[in-house]
């Protein structure tokens, strides 16, 4: 997290059990359960939220082999529910407190496993457990949500860099120690592709996040090219918004394109994975560009031809995998 950003004095209190953390207010559909779900129980709860949202990285991790999809329905469920605690409530001081909560829950899950309670935390044990997850790592996803609510305008570049180091690149880390790479060689290819896919969804919601209102566009890029505040907002589109964009779309793009190698450090499933990972975020550009970087007159979407070729794509290179492995570092 920036510098400039600090969690609230409440978030270094003692923390209770879950069964005093009702998550009030939190959306229906995650309130905490009046009893303890079962194993079974909690991840089917975590597959039916997996598989009831479309999103790259479910659709993704369909290619790893069933043993492991578990564990990555319950990192998804950890990272949606995080996400809508922060973004789904309407109240800042509430996502405050909602995350906060979930902070908690999260070290009871480490410490104290036996006593908790929501499905999320019930299915994500095992996975820490077989896995060996460090728990920095969700506590990382988690501040990023507290800095959603705190931190709304980024100057420069590198402080949105910093941002995704704590929003989108623990995940990576997470899918790669899930199947079982660990070493920090592979963790920083993965950064590369994590960082630019959370970039490029940036430049492509920037109208969306004005509305909450944040600005991920840095403000050394408006300066830059003589964009003027409130052009966003107002969605006015010039030539010096087009050069801007055009910009931000270029260095992304070449972000995404670092991280190219990793998809020949893993196992040829989790290539298919990595690579319609990587290729997600590479049409998300060239979406933009389609609409010749006017972001403004509506948010640019994947196509479904592209989508389908995307998934075509990956099945093929999943029945070419073979049986072939790269060893484990």
């Amino acid at each position: 997290m920036t510098a400039d950003v600090h969690l609230p004095e409440a978030f270094i209190e003692l923390r209770p059990s879950s069964a005093s953390v009702a998550l009030e207010g939190a959306p229906a559909e995650y309130a905490m359960p009046a009893e303890r779900p079962s194993l079974e129980e909690a991840r089917a709860w975590c597959h039916s939220l997996a598989t009831s949202h479309y999103e790259n990285f479910h659709v993704a991790t369909f290619f790893l082999p069933k043993r492991v999809r578990p564990h990555f329905e319950s990192l998804y469920a950890f990272c949606r529910v995080s996400d809508d605690l922060g973004d789904e409530v309407g109240s800042t001081t509430t996502a405050l407190r909602l995350l906060e909560d979930w902070d908690r829950l999260l070290d009871e899950c480490y410490d104290a496993p036996q006593l908790s309670q929501h499905p999320v935390f019930v299915a994500l044990r095992p996975t820490i457990e077989a896995c060996d997850l460090p728990r920095g790592l969700f506590h990382d996803l988690i501040r990023a949500f507290i800095q959603d609510q705190i931190k709304t305008i980024y100057d420069t570049w590198d402080e949105a860099v910093d941002y995704s180091r704590y929003s989108a690149n623990p995940v990576g880390r997470l899918v790669l120690m899930i199947c079982g790479y660990r070493d920090e060689d592979r963790a920083e290819l993965s950064d590369r592709i994590c960082t630019g896919l959370q970039l490029a969804n940036f430049w492509q919601d920037c109208v969306r996040d004005s509305e909450i209102p944040r600005r991920y566009i840095p403000t050394e890029y408006l300066e830059r090219f003589g964009v003027a505040e409130g052009q966003i907002e107002g969605r006015v589109f010039t030539p010096e918004f087009r050069a801007m964009m055009n910009a931000l779309v270029d260095r992304t793009r070449a972000m995404l394109a670092e991280g190219v190698p990793l998809t020949g450090m893993v196992d040829p499933e989790l290539q298919v994975t990595i690579d319609l990972f990587r290729r997600g975020g590479e049409a998300i550009l060239d979406g933009i560009a389609a609409q010749d970087y006017d972001v403004l007159r509506g948010r640019p979407v994947v196509t479904r031809r592209t989508k389908l070729t995307l998934l075509l794509g990956a099945a093929l290179r999943k029945l070419r995998a073979g049986t072939s492995r790269v060893p484990i570092a």
